[in-house]
């Protein structure tokens, strides 16, 4: 029977909930050291069915909050905040990173740390156990725990290593490269960081290989398809400086077989569930999943925290007839501007849009002096006329940098284009350079108290 993500979904907590008691049975012992995020067992295991529910669970690790539900897209954007953003919020440790003052035991990065290893280990499990998985289903569900496991490392080796664009990746600490399921303490407590080559080498691999197993999208980008992991890889290409193949990787979900759209109105792409625009998202209902850009940005009239708001700094950056200053909002009861790109709760988490494959291609075209796809007038008027814009006659890098620097905001993008395009963040009147040692997190201090073995970042304290 083929694999049908969204059917099995319903048995999933069942599942995991019979998995976790298994798991208790065996720490009738205080000092047993089994760990408790291994789902390597008979029960999780030893089906085409059960290997199948534990993807399924994968899946729902990456949508935490502290990853995909919102705080990898908040962080990031805490960080690049160049004084157009400001967190106002009581958490300390989301202040601290806005502040660019991240301790080694901040609870947001520890846990970002965590729950990416989770999600990498639950994506090693199903890879360790696909000679139980349907023949005719094997391939997708080893495509999408590839998926899984490359974007975590992705996310990971962008926020716990200096980036790509700064010295030798080959001589630059990144973050530990574990393959296999780890169901005990060992492996944890003996990886070393592999070097951010090493880290984006294996990122590559992984996206490239599950984007040759899946099959062509019919949209549904709560899931792993050919075009997420494409669209991924033009966003790693992008980031290494390979424009080449940044190009072609989003030239290639562009033209898709027709399956992806721009919405009529820059607004329709947010607060509502899957559009012909998402490559990407993190699905969120009544009953499941939460989107902590939702929790972090809206108004406390939309259910919010309003814990981070606009600056006029920011509204500054637009034309005045462009319709993106339309998503913004004065909140009636603090009287700041908020976005207005996060204030459903039940809305989709947004990680991936096709205006973005537009920018990226024009970009890359524009970089290299070809015209794959289209022009780069063409795809930067795409965006420009959605938004009641003028289309431009002639459109330079400076052009399409700018639309993407608008277009992209508030979606957790804007770091990781300072930091390959060497960019400088001012805060508070501090200037921050694209390799400041505090736009990287700390390596967690929870993680070095049991691996001796991990390094710490530069400019914090090696405990």
């Amino acid at each position: 029977m083929p694999f049908n993500k969204n059917n099995m979904k319903k048995y999933t907590q069942l599942f995991f909930g019979i998995l976790a008691c298994t798991l208790l049975s065996a720490c009738d012992n205080p000092l047993d050291l089994n760990d408790p995020q291994s789902i390597n067992n008979e029960l999780a295991l030893s089906s085409d069915q059960n290997v199948k529910l534990v993807l399924v669970g994968a899946y729902d690790a990456l949508s935490n909050g502290d990853l995909f539900g919102g705080n990898v897209l908040r962080n990031a954007e805490l960080l690049a905040a160049n004084g157009e953003i400001r967190f106002t919020g009581t958490f300390p440790e989301p202040d601290e990173i806005f502040a660019k003052e991240t301790g080694t035991s901040n609870a947001n990065v520890s846990n970002f740390w965590y729950r990416s290893y989770r999600t990498i280990n639950i994506a090693n499990n199903v890879l360790g156990a696909l000679a139980v998985v349907n023949e005719e289903d094997r391939d997708e569900v080893e495509g999408e725990a590839l998926f899984l496991r490359g974007l975590s490392y992705f996310e990971l080796v962008k926020l716990f290593a200096k980036p790509y664009s700064f010295g030798s990746p080959s001589e630059r600490d990144a973050v530990p490269i574990v393959l296999t399921a780890t169901n005990g303490l060992d492996e944890r407590t003996t990886a070393e960081r592999n070097t951010v080559a090493e880290v984006y080498a294996q990122i590559i691999d992984d996206l490239t290989r599950s984007a040759s197993l899946l099959v062509t999208s019919e949209n549904q980008a709560s899931r792993a398809t050919k075009e997420s992991a494409l669209a991924v890889l033009s966003r790693v290409y992008l980031q290494i400086g390979d424009y080449a193949k940044a190009r072609d990787a989003a030239d290639a979900v562009i033209s898709s077989n027709k399956n992806y759209a721009l919405n009529g109105s820059i607004a329709d792409a947010f607060n509502g569930g899957t559009t012909n625009e998402d490559v990407f998202n993190i699905a969120i209902s009544l009953v499941d999943g939460v989107n902590n850009m939702q929790l972090f940005y809206a108004a406390k009239t939309f259910d919010g925290r309003a814990e981070i708001e606009i600056t006029q700094k920011h509204l500054d950056l637009y034309e005045v007839d462009d319709e993106r200053l339309d998503l913004f909002y004065v909140d009636g009861t603090t009287g700041v501007t908020r976005t207005g790109k996060w204030v459903n709760k039940y809305g989709n988490v947004k990680i991936i849009r096709l205006a973005e494959m537009y920018l990226t291609r024009a970009e890359a075209n524009n970089r290299l002096g070809t015209t794959v796809g289209a022009t780069p007038a063409d795809d930067v008027n795409r965006i420009r006329t959605r938004v009641g814009l003028t289309p431009l006659d002639v459109v330079t890098l400076d052009n399409i940098l700018n639309e993407r620097r608008l277009e992209l905001v508030h979606e957790g993008q804007r770091l990781h284009d300072v930091k390959r395009l060497k960019e400088t963040i001012t805060e508070g009147g501090t200037e921050y350079t694209y390799d400041n040692n505090f736009l990287v997190f700390p390596v967690p201090q929870r993680e070095r108290n049991v691996n001796k073995n991990l390094s710490q970042n530069d400019g914090y304290t090696n405990n």
